[in-house]
């Protein structure tokens, strides 16, 4: 078992960033690979990014491929998501969540075992 809680999510303007945090307790962390998708109103909930048990490898959606970055640091037992050149088709809740497969790294929702309960984030144009 492991619990993960999002943070960072915020009102801000197009064009701007934003980091969200993930912090992971319970089970060891560095065993998961971590996810980041996110949910529109009225829309599916999308993959957003991907990272392996030891941040080495990474794979992203094209629509935030260049804008965001995902990263790890399994000291902290956290995952970050670096979010630059906001449009206002990224607002959306954020969602992190861990795989038990530690070399996963893709964006099938049932990959992931474990999930956060999301944070907000409004970018206005």
């Amino acid at each position: 078992q492991v619990q993960l809680v999002e943070s960072g999510g915020q009102l801000v303007q197009a064009g701007g960033s934003l980091r969200l945090s993930c912090a992971a307790s319970g089970r060891t962390f560095s065993r998961f690979a971590m996810g980041w998708f996110r949910q529109a109103p009225g829309k599916e909930r999308e993959f957003v990014a991907a990272i392996n048990w030891s941040g080495d490898s990474t794979y992203y959606a094209d629509s935030v491929k260049g804008r965001f970055t995902i990263s790890r640091d399994n000291a902290k037992n956290t995952m970050y998501l670096q979010m630059n050149s906001l449009k206002s088709e990224d607002t959306a809740v954020y969602y992190c969540a861990a795989s038990s497969s530690p070399l996963y790294v893709g964006p099938r929702v049932s990959q992931y075992t474990y999930w956060g309960q999301g944070t907000q984030v409004t970018v206005s144009s």
